[in-house]
Parts: C-alpha cells; sequence; structure tokens
C-alpha cells in the first residue's frame, strides 16, 4: 500500500491524481478531498495520529511540511518518519529542495536535516531535490511586453505536473530507492521566451524589496541554471517546457 501525506496540498492532490489502486492521502481535513479517496487522519504535530494513518503502508511519499520556521518543520518531519518506523513502513520517498544536501542554510536547513533523518532512520528511501516550481515565474505579456528583473539568466524550474508525476513514479517503480535526484526543468529566460512569443522584452529593476527580488537577485546570480537530466529520465520524456506552457 502506497500513501501521501499532505495530499490536499496542490502538489499532493497532483500525485494522486497519477496513483491508482492502494492508495491512502494522508491529510487534516479529509473534507477537502475529491470523492473516491481513501483519506486517513495524519496531522504533522501529532505523531500518534501518523502512526495510524500509516497503519499498513509500504510505501511513503513525504511530501515536505510548508512550515517555514526551520526547527519546527524539521521536527515535523522528524515525527513523520519516527511514525512510519514505527507503523512497519519500509520506504519513503521525500520531496526535498535542489542544493539541500550540501546548503544547511536558509530554504535547505530543513531539507538538509531531513535528508540526514531519512538516512539515519533505516527507512529505504528515494530523494527527490525539487527546483523552484515553474508557476511563480509564468512570464506575463502586458502591451506587448515581456518584463522582467532577471538580467536574461536561465532558470531551471519545473511545473507541478511534471514533479506530481517524477513523484509518482519514485513512488511506485522499481530501482529508485538508494537514490536521490536533482530535479531540474528545461533552462529559458525571458528574453527567449519573448522571442518565441513574438513579443519584445524589456529588462526592468525590482519594483521593490520583497520575494520576487529576492528570487530574482538569485536568478541574477546564476543560481538557478544548474541542469541535470533526472526530470527527463524519471519521466521518461521531457518535461514541459515554459512556452509550451504558455501557447497550451
Amino acid at each position: 500500500m502506497y500513501a501521501v501525506t499532505a495530499a490536499t496540498g496542490q502538489l499532493g492532490r497532483l500525485v494522486l491524481d497519477r496513483l491508482k489502486g492502494d492508495v491512502v492521502a494522508v491529510v487534516r481535513d479529509a473534507s477537502r478531498l475529491p470523492a473516491g479517496v481513501e483519506a486517513r487522519h495524519g496531522d504533522y504535530d501529532d505523531p500518534h495520529s501518523l502512526r495510524a494513518a500509516f497503519a499498513g503502508v509500504d510505501r511513503l511519499l513525504l511530501i515536505s511540511s510548508p512550515e517555514l520556521d526551520a526547527a519546527r518543520r524539521t521536527a515535523q518531519h522528524r515525527n513523520v518518519l519516527d511514525a512510519a518506523v514505527a507503523a512497519g513502513v519500509t520506504a519513503v520517498v521525500y520531496t526535498s529542495f535542489l542544493g539541500a544536501d550540501t546548503v544547511a542554510t536558509g530554504m535547505t536547513e530543513a531539507h538538509h536535516a531531513t535528508e540526514q533523518a531519512i538516512v539515519a532512520s533505516g527507512l529505504a528511501y528515494t530523494i527527490l531535490r525539487n527546483p523552484f516550481y515553474g508557476e511563480a515565474f509564468l512570464p506575463q505579456v502586458s502591451d506587448g511586453v515581456v518584463r522582467s528583473s532577471t538580467g536574461g539568466r536561465g532558470l531551471n524550474t519545473a511545473f507541478r505536473d511534471d514533479l506530481a508525476q517524477a513523484a509518482a513514479n519514485a513512488l511506485t517503480g522499481e530501482g529508485h530507492l538508494g537514490r536521490a535526484y536533482d530535479l531540474t526543468g528545461p533552462l529559458w529566460t525571458y528574453p527567449e521566451v519573448a522571442e518565441a512569443l513574438g513579443v519584445a522584452y524589456e529588462e526592468v529593476p525590482d519594483a521593490g524589496p520583497g520575494p520576487m527580488a529576492w528570487l530574482n537577485g538569485l536568478v541574477r546570480a546564476g543560481a538557478l541554471e544548474r541542469q541535470t537530466g533526472d526530470l527527463e529520465s524519471l519521466l521518461g520524456r521531457p518535461a514541459e517546457t515554459v512556452v509550451e506552457r504558455l501557447t497550451a
């Protein structure tokens, strides 16, 4: 039996859509699930509920908590791992983040600690280090122009649909245990997308401090240009490109 945690989230729901047969959704609020899905109550902050939810589960997809505080997020993930061991789960697939294997600060702090906890748990495992979601960076055409503050540098984002399919394949397929995948989407730039759409491109300064300004700074520094073939390998096909999404 398979189980998916955080199954009412945007990624979790997409994974459920791709899994057929013996799967349970581990959720805090079952009313948010579509009809026909077996739901079990499981709260990352309630170890007892997690142990009950994992009864009879063989392979578990641990979708990382949305909690922003790294210490609490790590504790939540440890609760899941401890409950999985206690319930007799044999393997866990974890949605980590690119760079978490080597960097333990900021966005990767909790992921780094969780990866270490997974290895120490004794569970068989597969680690999926996801990139930023492409949905957050989709170019917008305004007055016939695409604008960004990225300096024309590349982005390795991927769409949730593809990352969900990769997670489902890793959970149910063979040959993935003991492996970590660094998932990157096809490299793209805002100027290239503007050209493909037949519109102009304009580089503009950041509107002001905030999350997008921070992300744009990462892009300008080339921090999102890493490329691997892991996502395509897990999918068994090329990942969706930004131009394909915009012209679909």
